[in-house]
């Protein structure tokens, strides 16, 4: 009997349909599964973008605008914050459980912690001056050379070996950078000064770090190394802070600002350490590196609507080079020409679905760019125009004309 008529042959027996069938899943295991979470990526990726641009906007809120002069004692406030809640989160929650894998040791975190989190504490505390001296869109722009600095310590730690296509790559982002500092009406010399030297120090940091999770011992996720830094950090900052800014604070300083204010932007702070943990598990390094880039335009467009900071048109150009050489660094020709085509396909797609929402983008990016352009062709001068006294002065020769 062949193949064909075996299978025939089979099929063609009748099949007990009373005798006991073996179930495939398990009733009371299927129910007892819980959901699986249903928040879309995007979910993510708006929460980190909120937290992270909020807590720039609330530093340079407090420090700049309500006049809380003191930016060594509020970092040392975010940290000493940090400290608790991590330690709270270690104790009743399982999100820091990643600790129990990592082979901390007293001369590990001598050796290793304590010099990271000096680095941490100084980056910390040069970024937060910069906000006494410099607008938020100048700050986010000099941010820009970040990639730059953290690739020249790497080299300089022996972390990664020098390679000159490497470097041609990354000098765009210098060279956008230098003519968007040529473009800056409101130059200050000390607030460039104090944010290059924040920068320096946290590249340095950020070798460092990436040096020490280079062994498998030693892999955490950012709230488990905050988990470890926050506590030294707090107690630098605390001493540069006992030295500099508490003699000349006061209660009445604090007041001025107030402790629910003060108390909402140390839990922002820590939430976004939080966000952070949950992006990174939902996303990939391309998400994160458009979504870096996105924040930072945003956050040049807060600083103009909310403080009215003017932005020349040398800006935007040396800005869109250094942001242009910035995503070409992270990601290469290859996979930005990958998804520029994916990108485009998904436009046109959206077009033939949407046509109206399409249509309604355009006029909205388009109004967007008139308003940029107009804003940075704006005369520098427009400001210190004094509208009502030339108003009074020609009241006044109207006047005079009418009593000859």
């Amino acid at each position: 009997m062949g193949v064909e008529e075996k299978t025939r042959a089979s099929g063609d027996q009748p099949r007990d349909h009373h005798g006991s069938v073996l179930p495939t899943v398990n009733p009371d295991t299927e129910k007892s599964q819980p959901p699986k979470s249903s928040l879309h990526p995007a979910v993510y990726v708006s929460i980190w973008i909120t937290l992270s641009s909020s807590v720039i906007l609330f530093n340079k809120w407090i420090l700049s605008t309500l006049g809380f002069s003191f930016p060594v004692i509020l970092t040392t406030f975010h940290l000493v914050f940090a400290s608790i809640m991590t330690q709270l989160l270690a104790r009743y929650t399982t999100l820091l459980d990643g600790r129990k894998t990592v082979k901390m040791t007293g001369r590990v975190y001598l050796r290793a912690i304590v010099p990271i989190g000096f680095f941490f504490s100084l980056s910390l505390i040069c970024g937060n001056l910069t906000y006494l001296h410099l607008s938020v869109a100048f700050i986010q722009m000099l941010k820009a050379t970040t990639p730059v600095a953290v690739l020249m310590s790497s080299w300089a730690l022996g972390v990664s070996q020098p390679n000159l296509k490497v470097f041609l790559n990354v000098s765009t982002i210098v060279l956008g950078v230098i003519i968007a500092s040529f473009g800056e009406i409101k130059f200050v010399w000390i607030g460039f000064i104090y944010q290059i030297a924040g920068i320096i120090f946290e590249a340095l940091r950020l070798t460092m770090v990436q040096r020490l999770l280079s062994s498998a011992e030693f892999k955490m996720d950012p709230l488990v190394s905050l988990y470890y830094f926050a506590p030294v950090c707090a107690a630098m900052n605390g001493a540069v802070a006992l030295v500099w800014e508490v003699p000349r604070v006061s209660m009445q300083d604090i007041y001025n600002v107030g402790l629910f204010t003060l108390f909402l932007n140390g839990l922002c702070a820590f939430l976004l350490n939080v966000s952070v943990v949950f992006l990174i598990g939902k996303t990939s390094s391309l998400v994160l590196t458009l979504c870096g880039v996105l924040k930072d335009v945003l956050l040049v467009v807060a600083s103009m609507i909310i403080w009215g900071t003017q932005v020349s048109g040398l800006q935007f150009f040396g800005y869109s080079i250094a942001l242009g050489g910035m995503v070409y660094y992270k990601l290469g020709f290859e996979a930005i020409k990958g998804y520029a085509g994916e990108a485009g396909r998904q436009w046109a797609d959206f077009g033939n679905r949407q046509p109206v929402l399409r249509r309604l983008s355009i006029i909205l990016l388009t109004l967007l760019a008139i308003f940029f352009v107009l804003n940075g062709l704006a005369p520098s001068y427009a400001s210190s125009i004094d509208a009502a006294g030339y108003l009074n002065d020609a009241k006044t020769k109207i006047g005079m004309a009418g009593g000859q």
